[in-house]
């Protein structure tokens, strides 16, 4: 079993174990995804590169714990829509290296069509 497969089981024995699969559609799980994504953002809002280096160093563990809930919304929203998260995550790679050759986008932060 990989990891990712591990990860996935222990967010759903944590979820069924509350009974809150009847909550987490593929609609409120988006959205749930969407306000820890925010809360993410929040850590770094009116900050400035200082700053931030210097809140990142001081709250490190509030950041990760902001990180991991995004993962696990994403992680169970992968898995109730059937979508395998490593492959899926292998072949929008593929796409991008395609949008984003490295001769045309290295050093660049342009979108593909202004490259």
């Amino acid at each position: 079993m990989s990891e990712i497969s591990e990860l996935i089981e222990k967010i759903k024995k944590f979820r069924d174990e509350r009974d809150w699969m009847q909550y987490h559609d593929a609609k409120n799980m988006a959205v749930s995804i969407i306000i820890e994504a925010a809360e993410l953002l929040e850590q770094f809002q009116w900050k400035d590169k200082e700053e931030v280096e210097e809140h990142i160093n001081e709250n490190v563990d509030e950041i990760e714990e902001e990180i991991a809930d995004i993962a696990i919304y994403l992680f169970e929203l992968a898995d109730n829509l059937g979508v395998n998260l490593s492959e899926a995550i292998g072949k929008k790679l593929k796409k991008n290296a395609l949008k984003y050759p490295v001769e045309k986008a290295k050093s660049k932060h342009l979108k593909y069509n202004k490259l």
